[in-house]
Parts: C-alpha cells; sequence; structure tokens
C-alpha cells in the first residue's frame, strides 16, 4: 500500500510535532506519519492527498488554491535538486533516514524553502528547524527501530 502526498507536504512532514488546522486533521496525520516511520511508500500526487482528507469537505478548504499548487510546483522541483531522482505525480518515493536527514539539513540551511513563503505555518516550522526538529513525528522505520534499541538498553 502507498500513502498519497503532494509535494509540498514532504516539507511540511520534516517539522510535523503534531499540530495542525483542527483535531481531526492531527488524528489523520499521525496515523500517516506512523505508517510512514514503518515504512510504507509514497505515491507523489498533482492536489490534494492523504493529508488533506479531513480538510476537503470544509466550504473555505484551500487544498485546491492557485497558491497552493503552486507551492507544490516549487517543493517538487527543490526535492528533485536534493534526492537526485526525477520524482514527480505517481512516483513512489520511500523516506530512509538518509533522505530525511539530507532533507531536514537544506531545509534547515533554508536552501529548501521557497515553496514555504507566504505559508501561515512558516515561522513556526523555522523555530522547529532552529531547535534541530527536536521532537518531530518524522522518524523513518529505522530510525524508530534504532531508537527503541537505545531506549532497552
Amino acid at each position: 500500500m502507498t500513502i498519497s502526498i503532494r509535494p509540498h507536504h514532504l516539507l511540511c512532514m520534516l517539522t510535523y510535532l503534531g499540530k495542525g488546522y483542527t483535531p481531526q486533521f492531527v488524528v489523520n496525520y499521525d496515523k500517516i506519519v506512523e505508517r510512514i516511520n514503518s515504512g510504507e511508500a509514497i505515491k507523489i500526487v498533482n492536489g490534494p492527498d492523504d493529508i488533506c482528507k479531513p480538510m476537503l469537505p470544509e466550504a473555505d478548504c484551500h487544498c485546491h488554491n492557485e497558491n497552493v499548487l503552486g507551492r507544490d510546483a516549487h517543493a517538487l522541483s527543490q526535492i528533485v535538486s536534493v534526492i537526485g531522482e526525477d520524482v514527480g505525480a505517481g512516483h513512489i518515493l520511500h523516506l530512509s533516514p538518509e533522505r530525511i536527514s539530507k532533507l531536514r539539513s537544506r531545509f534547515r540551511k533554508g536552501t529548501l524553502r521557497a515553496a514555504c513563503s507566504g505559508c501561515q505555518w512558516q515561522e513556526f516550522c523555522t523555530s522547529i528547524a532552529e531547535n534541530n526538529f527536536r521532537h518531530c513525528r518524522l522518524t523513518s522505520a529505522a530510525s524508530s527501530k534504532k531508537n527503541k534499541s537505545s531506549d532497552d538498553a
């Protein structure tokens, strides 16, 4: 099984701490991140994805807005430059610990943030990056197992 993810949400996941638009949004996002941390693959999609689902019934849902679609286009081109893979709609992607680390490094430096311009969460995400992504929920399967092993020791 795969999780559908729009490109700019690949950036959002890097700083996700369990906060979001609504309680339903957060519950859904937590489940998605848990699946990714367990090793489930991501399928890149154009437009609303599995993270957007709780927002879609709302009358003022922003998931189809032009600025959000533009954010996806910016994010996609930057992600491609970081991971060195042509990632487009329909592409299956695995977020390995190395990929997450590489993306977070570039995000912290600000070289992976053009898509974040104008986002209401931008300052919040910047503070998380400055705090070395402490307590972020996206860990990846390998780093989760490593953390459990060190907790058992």
